[in-house]
């Protein structure tokens, strides 16, 4: 990976995951097998250095980081929290749409809690905080959060994260051709990752 290179990683299972309740601010925490994503993690990362580890205080997040090695490196960030999902917290989308037809998070206001060109806001901060650092950067987040974010480092507005599915316990990397920012990896299993319920 060249300078600048941001590599994505997502948190392990949770029980909520598993179900695919919208996990937004609720601080769920790992499952057992969960934590065992986190720690092969590790292995797929394999001591990689990173000049600066962010990652959203949410425990599921923060002990996916500790876990997968990087700890002693790692530092709190408001901005790369998950979409905060207002009255559908805890909810799934297949219950919501008995109650709005074709409900969609990408597409649908949500009472309570943030537009989708919000969490691209936080995105945004959060990829200037990233292009700030002097070497290769690792954000430890969410699902939803990471596919805004990588959307945003295309120059593509918020909601065409909807066509970057990302499972849990994954790696991605966002980087460079030229002067262009590119995707360069996306959805990188570790060997016991597996794809979530769609949200």
């Amino acid at each position: 990976m060249t300078q600048n290179d941001i590599v994505l990683i997502r948190h392990g299972q949770t029980e909520w995951s598993i179900t695919g309740q919208h996990t937004g601010r609720t601080d769920v925490p790992l499952t057992d097998f969960g934590r065992q994503q986190a720690d092969a993690l590790g292995g797929m990362l394999d001591g990689t250095h990173f000049d600066l580890v962010l990652s959203s205080p949410l425990v599921r997040a923060w002990e996916t980081m500790e876990r997968a090695g990087y700890g002693s490196q790692g530092i709190a960030e408001d901005s790369v929290l998950e979409w905060d999902y207002g009255v559908y917290e805890g909810r799934r989308t297949d219950d919501i749409r008995t109650e709005v037809a074709g409900w969609s998070v990408w597409t649908d206001p949500i009472q309570g809690g943030e537009t989708a060109d919000e969490v691209g806001a936080r995105a945004d901060a959060a990829i200037e905080k990233c292009l700030a650092a002097e070497g290769r950067v690792a954000v430890f987040a969410h699902g939803h959060f990471l596919r805004i974010m990588a959307a945003r480092w295309m120059g593509l507005p918020a909601t065409g994260g909807r066509n970057l599915g990302l499972g849990t316990a994954t790696v991605s990397s966002l980087g460079w051709e030229r002067e262009n920012r590119v995707l360069q990896g996306w959805n990188d299993a570790c060997h016991l990752s597996s794809m979530d319920p769609v949200l």
